[in-house]
């Protein structure tokens, strides 16, 4: 469940660590290849944490009011670092065994406190969760499997609130190089958003129910409902192509990992805020009623 977030976080950690080394001679991205092997090891699910709550957003993290609305380091000593803030929007963070926490946004010189890049087992010490809703996680209650979803393993979203939370410095890949910070940001996005590909495996299930649909209602044959499902199709294929060819143009890093291309990653992520939408309201088109009225 959720590997993306973390697969993500792993290459953009591996050329970023090799090039913080490689100006600070530091030894990162030896820790962060020993996190790597146990991760493959045990075979845990990371989740990465990036998106800080952000409070007054035409602030920096040292210029806000409260300096936990970005995650920070608030001590140090000779066993490692203590962190405090939140991440927000956290899909998957509870199936998780690992949450490796990173900067969000550019930092200067002044947000060094705030350049933290470390991970901690999901039930760390002074880790909360605060626990989200989707709107049809009720279903799993229900008497019946018919409309449940993935009942055990489904997505799950949450605020994690990071109370003095220690990482040891063999867990912390990023501590204080503030420059770094807008190289693992875009890295980390460039990758993320190639990865949407994902939504055109929904985007399948849902030309395939309606087009069901439109077989049960006796007008698979019809020219409107076929040019809708023809749409629907160009949308879905769209999304995917832009991603598989930002996978396809992709240069290899200083450290070995190849980097998608950003443009594309970017048209693809694009992509993704906009069609899913339409083939959604097209399906609609083709259901009619059905798509709200429908028995569970």
């Amino acid at each position: 469940f959720q590997r993306c977030v973390g697969m993500d976080a792993m290459n953009s950690f591996h050329s970023t660590t090799f090039e913080i080394d490689e100006k600070h001679g530091t030894d990162y991205h030896k820790r962060f290849l020993e996190f790597v092997k146990m991760m493959q090891k045990e075979n845990f699910v990371i989740g990465g944490a990036m998106t800080d709550p952000k409070g007054d957003r035409s602030k920096g993290p040292s210029e806000q009011e409260d300096p936990d609305l970005f995650t920070r380091i608030v001590k140090t000593d000779e066993n490692g670092v203590y962190v405090s803030g939140a991440k927000a929007h956290q899909t998957g963070c509870i199936n998780s065994h690992w949450i490796i926490l990173m900067p969000t946004i550019r930092l200067t010189e002044a947000d060094k406190d705030w350049a933290i890049v470390g991970a901690i087992p999901a039930d760390a010490k002074g880790v909360t969760y605060i626990y989200g809703r989707q709107s049809c996680d009720t279903r799993s209650m229900e008497e019946g499997d018919i409309d449940d979803g993935n009942a055990k393993f489904g997505g799950q979203e949450a605020l994690i609130i990071l109370d003095n939370v220690f990482i040891p410095w063999d867990k912390v890949f990023m501590n204080g190089e503030y420059e770094f910070a807008s190289m693992l940001v875009e890295r980390f996005t460039c990758y993320h958003r190639r990865s949407y590909v994902c939504k055109t495996g929904l985007g399948d299930v849902l030309i395939g129910a309606a087009a069901t649909i439109a077989d049960y209602n006796g007008v698979p044959k019809v020219s409107h409902i076929k040019d809708k499902i023809i749409e629907m199709t160009h949308l879905n294929e769209t999304i995917f192509a832009a991603g598989i060819a930002s996978s396809h143009q992709g240069q290899k890093m200083k450290s070995g990992v190849f980097l998608n291309d950003d443009m594309l990653a970017q048209v693809c992520k694009h992509n993704v805020t906009r069609f899913p939408y339409e083939i959604s309201r097209l399906a609609q088109d083709i259901a009619g009623g059905l798509v709200v009225t429908l028995p569970s």
